[in-house]
């Protein structure tokens, strides 16, 4: 599957871009995401007013710009008028809501990126159709891992894209035992994305038995990390990247 068999292991995400050094899910997180290393991104895709393909983690721009309002009733033209930066630092101040055709412009040739389809409030959408027209539209279908919550979601791109690798996104406790259990291995995907505190030896072998990669999220304690690297998980995503690559470094040195 191209540039998904050739990732490291354990592959480093970083999420939402280096987001624990730059305002989450912004072209300054993922291009110093690529300035410090990382090899992979992970970002957040959903459709604003005009049916445009956006990079927000929430449903609402409240927290991370200085507007307000639900993403999926504001047009683009009003979501790039806000200031998506200086919540973080004044330093970031000019950073606006990146489409997903600018990060595929900007980053998508130089690192590998997960695209988290987030259309949860509204899972029958059009958000898999205009993802995968932008993949093919930039030819990056080798460069891509779409993952979510929401199995209907994966079924979708997967009709459009059946080549692109999909990892199952798996609630914490009760909610996702379902998903890591022999259900959950019924589904057609190469990758499981669970929460950290739910990995254990016995989900990472089952998972590996069913030729399945293991992704953590979100990892940022270099305790945890180091639990998680010796017990074989593929990847974590972690807000900082560099501190990822310091705590592996450690362990194979």
């Amino acid at each position: 599957m191209g540039a998904y068999a050739d990732l490291p292991r354990p592959t480093l995400f970083a999420h939402r871009g280096s987001s624990a050094h730059a305002p989450e899910n912004t072209l300054a997180a993922f291009e110093l995401a690529f300035r410090q290393g990382a090899p992979a991104i992970e970002l957040d895709a959903t459709l604003c007013g005009d049916q445009q393909v956006v990079v927000i983690h929430d449903q609402t721009v409240d927290r991370t710009t200085d507007g307000s309002g639900d993403v999926q009733r504001m047009p683009l033209s009003a979501l790039k008028e806000l200031d998506a930066g200086s919540w973080f630092d004044l330093a970031f101040k000019r950073e606006k809501i990146p489409t997903l055709e600018e990060v595929f412009e900007t980053v998508g040739k130089r690192l590998f990126i997960n695209v988290e389809l987030k259309n949860y409030a509204s899972p029958w959408d059009d958000l898999p159709n205009r993802v995968a027209y932008l993949v093919k539209k930039h030819n990056l279908s080798d460069r891509i891992l779409f993952s979510s919550f929401n199995p209907v979601a994966l079924l979708r791109v997967r009709f459009l894209l059946p080549h692109v690798p999909r990892g199952l996104l798996v609630l914490s406790g009760k909610p996702g035992a379902w998903a890591r259990g022999w259900l959950g291995r019924l589904f057609p995907c190469q990758a499981l994305h669970p929460e950290a505190s739910d990995v254990t030896d016995n989900l990472v072998m089952h998972a590996h038995q069913a030729d399945r990669r293991v992704h953590v999220y979100t990892v940022n304690e270099p305790d945890e990390m180091a639990r998680l690297f010796k017990l074989g998980v593929d990847g974590i995503f972690s807000d900082d990247p560099l501190l990822a690559q310091q705590v592996l470094a450690r362990l194979t040195t």
